[in-house]
């Protein structure tokens, strides 16, 4: 466990609704919001970054792709075989 000479506070503004939902996801998890935030900044070190994607793209393109492809089946652009149940699915498959 830490030394408590070694420790420092951080104040920081978060919506209220927010923390209550993390506060409640925590307490459940057994572990409170000061443990979770070290452990996310000790994880942020240990990977030299954050440690999940951050993206701009939203959708990404390969979703984009897949919904336009959709959109042109529907529309008659593209042509795609239709099956009556899922066992002809995997029947085509085999």
């Amino acid at each position: 466990m830490n030394n408590m000479s070694n420790t420092v506070n951080i104040s920081f503004k978060v919506d209220k609704k927010l923390k209550k939902q993390a506060d409640d996801l925590f307490r459940n998890l057994g572990i409170n919001t000061s443990i979770a935030l070290n452990m996310f900044l000790n994880q942020c070190i240990m990977e030299q970054g954050i440690p999940f994607n951050i993206s701009m793209k939203v959708p990404n393109e390969k979703l984009i792709s897949a919904l336009e492809e959709v959109e042109a089946i529907e529309n008659g652009k593209n042509k795609a075989k239709r099956y009556e149940t899922f066992e002809d699915v995997l029947k085509d498959l085999s």
